[in-house]
């Protein structure tokens, strides 16, 4: 086997030419051509003739632990529709200096571990990290209204991706599990882009969308969507009567005056928020305790136990006449935490029954968001949008990338 055969095959790169190589100081240089001889434009691939070449370098996968380039005169092309241009070359995007298979490798670690780990281990800069980033989800997460295509039930949420209150708003494929939309702001305005880029037919297509009680996001699928069935995720709502049940107890807490009994009512937290199965023998016994002393703050935990039991239980022709009855029993004898939550409830009641009806929350959407939250953290957050966004659909947006050790032969 030639040498110059040997090195094509260990660069693993298709359509390639290796013409010579040599070592410079600490790294190895290989000089390689496109397989075509024509020049071919950059933007558009078709041929065109080619002028002015130019010596450039490309960083490509280590060799044996030393560091590769690649090194080729390219041309400048003029374009018959796109102008003057720089040369098509098989293995890099015009804007970018390094190697596809480079490129996907930082991706490829990216998507296990933080940004300074790939940057000291590639020995590149950090910020170049997301800037290859972007690239490959450029590339390989496809069209953006290709993701966009078959949408039918989605979730839609918001998430903080940096200091001083700088949110994102995601929008999720139920069905797919994958993120397909990322836009600045968590406003009916941020989902505007949205629905422009799924346009009049794929609007049409969409059946439901899982939200928290957010009042924008509601306004804007009333808006832009009003066919659509929305669902309030039922997680959502049971907060909503837990931190009511915690706001009691705290708030009676406040009034008692022995210290003996301030401690033992705070005590009493783990017994009230947890599920009855999941509690141990000590808080099975302190709600004995407040069912014989405390009845105001006891009958708000089996309000917020009833509530699940709906969730639970109820059917599709029950659960309108069951939740029903509950804010009936809040009503009337409820404390002013639950009344407020049962009228925030009330607000949202068509979404809520919807809920038992489809069977579909938003815990798709939230498990994605900790994920997200997890990316977040290990960067250290991000100063641009570009970079959250892309680093966003590179781990949340199915993108699969190809391992460097499979080498087309």
């Amino acid at each position: 086997m030639r040498p110059t055969t040997l090195l094509r095959r260990l660069l693993g790169i298709q359509q390639v030419r290796v013409l010579a190589a040599e070592f410079e100081e600490d790294k190895l240089v290989i000089d390689v051509a496109p397989s075509w001889s024509k020049g071919r434009c950059s933007c558009c691939g078709a041929k065109a003739p080619g002028h002015d070449r130019r010596e450039r370098r490309w960083r490509h996968l280590d060799v044996g632990g030393v560091r590769c380039e690649l090194r080729y005169s390219i041309r400048r092309v003029t374009c018959s529709k796109c102008g003057v241009k720089i040369e098509q070359v098989p293995w890099a995007d015009p804007d970018s200096g390094f190697t596809h298979p480079f490129e996907e490798l930082v991706a490829l670690l990216s998507q296990k571990t933080d940004k300074t780990m790939v940057s000291n281990l590639l020995r590149i800069a950090w910020l170049t990290v997301g800037r290859v980033i972007e690239r490959v989800v450029r590339r390989y997460g496809g069209d953006p209204q290709a993701r966009l295509r078959g949408l039918r039930r989605i979730g839609i949420d918001e998430l903080s991706y940096r200091k001083q209150h700088r949110y994102v708003t995601i929008v999720v494929d139920l069905d797919t599990h994958r993120v397909v939309w990322v836009a600045e702001g968590k406003d009916a305005a941020a989902l505007d882009g949205f629905f422009e880029a799924l346009g009049a037919d794929g609007v049409a297509a969409l059946e439901i969308a899982s939200i928290d009680m957010s009042g924008a996001f509601k306004r804007a699928l009333r808006q832009r969507a009003p066919h659509v069935r929305v669902v309030f995720d039922r997680f959502h709502v049971q907060g909503l009567v837990h931190d009511a049940l915690d706001q009691i107890r705290r708030g009676m807490v406040a009034e008692l005056r022995e210290p003996d009994e301030k401690r033992a009512l705070k005590g009493t937290r783990y017994a009230l928020q947890r599920s009855p199965w999941r509690l141990d023998a000590v808080a099975r016994r302190k709600l004995d305790e407040l069912e014989k002393e405390n009845q105001p703050l006891y009958r708000a935990y089996l309000m917020k136990e009833a509530l699940a039991a709906i969730f639970d239980t109820a059917s599709s022709e029950s659960i309108h006449d069951d939740l029903m009855n509950w804010l009936t029993w809040v009503e009337a004898e409820g404390e002013p935490p639950l009344l407020r939550a049962a009228e925030t409830i009330a607000e949202h009641f068509d979404g809520i029954v919807a809920y038992v009806a489809v069977g579909l929350t938003n815990a798709i959407t939230e498990g994605l968001n900790r994920k997200a939250r997890v990316v977040t953290s290990r960067s250290y957050g991000f100063r641009r949008l570009a970079s959250f966004a892309s680093m966003l659909l590179l781990c949340c947006g199915g993108i699969t990338l190809p391992w460097p050790h499979v080498v087309p032969l």
